[in-house]
């Protein structure tokens, strides 16, 4: 009797049909907002879940993750270092974190001030002479709640508005450093497609300036159609592919 593989075991036939799933809301969201050929990169958020489940994903054709806590980021990617994916930093991230992620994220969405922004510099300075990987990808986190302030409780993180163009002349004068383009989280209790709206115009504003920084980091499980209609050209899909965090043991 032969073993069963990963390939065929019953958490890769879940996440394929949940993969299947989520993939046709997208496809139909692009189709709707006019853009059929042009859907966005899926980034599967794995965070809470184990590295294993990173490795069916691969199996299935996912090239791309998303982790929001350096520690286990880093734990997964030493773990995994023989799939072909890019690991995706979306969480709040703090300084002195910042020569460990560049270990082994293709990209940080989540860059909101200019003390980061010049931590990630630093070490990627280091990092691309050690390695001599590809430039770090940094996404702009913006702000999109205008009733609260960064430090109020409820706030999601991100750069207000009026700091995006400061950021962005930082990180675009970063030879390790490739400015991508822009990141949100619809706020808490606020409706996603006016939210998105104000990212895109966010966006817009940002490309005139620095044409190459199209990338807009928007949507997840529960909001992913209007991000499309907005423009987002990268989706942090988690739970709905994963399902709900592991119990602990």
């Amino acid at each position: 009797m032969t073993e069963r593989g990963p390939a065929d075991d019953a958490r890769t036939v879940q996440l394929r049909d949940r993969l299947a799933a989520v993939r046709q809301r997208i496809d139909g969201a692009a189709a709707a907002a006019g853009r059929p050929g042009d859907p966005p990169q899926l980034i599967v958020v794995t965070k809470f879940h184990p590295a294993e489940d990173v490795r069916r994903l691969s199996a299935l054709g996912i090239t791309d993750v998303g982790e929001n806590r350096d520690q286990e980021a880093a734990d997964k990617a030493a773990q995994l270092t023989d799939l072909d994916v890019r690991w995706h930093f979306i969480g709040q991230l703090q300084s002195n974190k910042a020569k460990s992620v560049v270990r082994y994220a293709h990209a940080v969405h989540s860059v909101d001030r200019l003390q980061l922004a010049a931590a990630l510099a630093k070490a990627m300075a280091t990092e691309r002479g050690r390695t001599g990987r590809a430039p770090l990808e940094c996404f702009i986190q913006v702000s999109l709640d205008e009733a609260l302030q960064r430090d109020a409780v409820g706030h999601r993180g991100g750069a207000l508005p009026a700091d995006v163009p400061g950021l962005a002349e930082m990180l675009a004068g970063s030879a390790d450093l490739r400015l991508a383009g822009v990141m949100a989280v619809a706020p808490l209790r606020a409706e996603p497609a006016a939210a998105f709206e104000r990212l895109a115009a966010v966006s817009a504003r940002l490309t005139a300036l620095h044409p190459e920084a199209t990338g807009i980091s928007a949507g997840m499980s529960q909001d992913l159609e209007a991000a499309i209609r907005s423009g987002a050209t990268h989706l942090r899909i988690g739970s709905d592919i994963l399902g709900p965090r592991p119990a602990l043991r």
